[in-house]
């Protein structure tokens, strides 16, 4: 007989001689077995999946599943609706002409805003290549906010940009403002707002943000060596540890790091080349750059290979 667990919200289900055990399920009988002793634990499982799959290189113009998609939590009705498809014949018609059955109750305002947004912050993370747990981690942000009602009179895709930009912080990969503004409709300035918001709203917080945190994706993109990598990261830690840029934000003083290890190196870039990748201004480079110029010699790693001795940097 199968036995529970109540220790969780949920009941499990688990064999009562072997608890430890991974239980298999048979789909086509709908039965849950333990591979130890294969004694049938639980019987007519519910498969929430879609009725078959459809193949994209398949020519059949319908789509052959007729119960939908799988079920998602995030949405008040768990996504068990019915759609009504346009009728055809005589009967699906009324004398003067309308439809007699339509979709328009199928799915609540509430259900179908979420959709949307869901939708969103998918496309959003795509396009900045984010993996799946971000994209579930910031639809639950959304839902938690846009259930609380705290940010009224903000449009949804101004929250869901901001919920993208705090669940990249939780996860340990932060991107930009810039990043997000860049993928999404809204400016930095509304982003900026909601997240404060959000924060406020859902009394959470997000870790300080580092230069280490930019500067492989940073230097990876501008196609630096491993060695020029490890240097910037050591010139911006201890730059920050000689307290030499005080009220500098993470990504100008990475960015000035990055100038000066490849300047030092043979793999040369530019103000303007480490700027476009960082998303911040030639200025605010060398605004940081001239604050750690002049402990410049402290700064590298001991193993540093010089292609260019430290008093011939540029001086800026």
């Amino acid at each position: 007989m199968a036995s529970t667990s109540r220790g969780d919200a949920l009941p499990k289900v688990q064999c009562p001689n072997h608890p430890d055990a991974l239980l298999v399920e048979d789909y086509r009988a709908g039965d849950m077995i333990c591979p130890e002793c294969g004694l049938v634990v639980g019987d007519r499982v519910i498969d929430v999946g879609s009725e078959w799959r459809t193949f994209t290189n398949e020519k059949a113009t319908k789509d052959p599943s007729r119960v939908g998609d799988a079920q998602n939590p995030l949405l008040n009705g768990g996504d068990l609706t019915t759609m009504i498809s346009k009728g055809t014949g005589a009967a699906s018609f009324d004398e003067f002409g309308n439809s007699k059955y339509q979709n328009r109750r199928t799915m609540s305002s509430s259900d179908r805003a979420m959709l949307n947004a869901f939708k969103e912050i998918s496309t959003m993370a795509d396009r900045i290549n984010l993996p799946r747990n971000i994209i579930d981690r910031t639809n639950n942000l959304f839902k938690q906010v846009y259930e609380q009602k705290s940010l009224k009179g903000r449009s949804n895709d101004a929250i869901a940009s901001a919920c993208l930009y705090i669940a990249c912080r939780q996860e340990g990969v932060p991107r930009t403002f810039k990043e997000i503004c860049a993928v999404s409709r809204i400016s930095k300035k509304e982003i900026g707002r909601c997240f404060k918001l959000i924060l406020k709203a859902l009394e959470t917080s997000v870790d300080l943000i580092t230069t280490g945190d930019f500067m492989s994706r940073f230097c990876s993109n501008l196609g630096l060596p491993k060695q020029v990598q490890m240097a910037a990261t050591h010139i911006a830690r201890k730059a920050v540890e000689l307290d030499l840029v005080p009220g500098r934000s993470p990504i100008s003083v990475a960015a000035a790091a990055i100038y000066m290890a490849s300047q030092a190196s043979a793999e040369k870039k530019t103000q303007k080349e480490i700027g476009d990748i960082a998303g911040v201004a030639d200025v605010t480079i060398r605004q940081s750059y001239r604050l750690i110029y002049p402990r410049a010699a402290d700064l590298f790693p001991l193993d540093f290979k010089f292609d260019t001795p430290v008093d011939k940097l540029p001086q800026l």
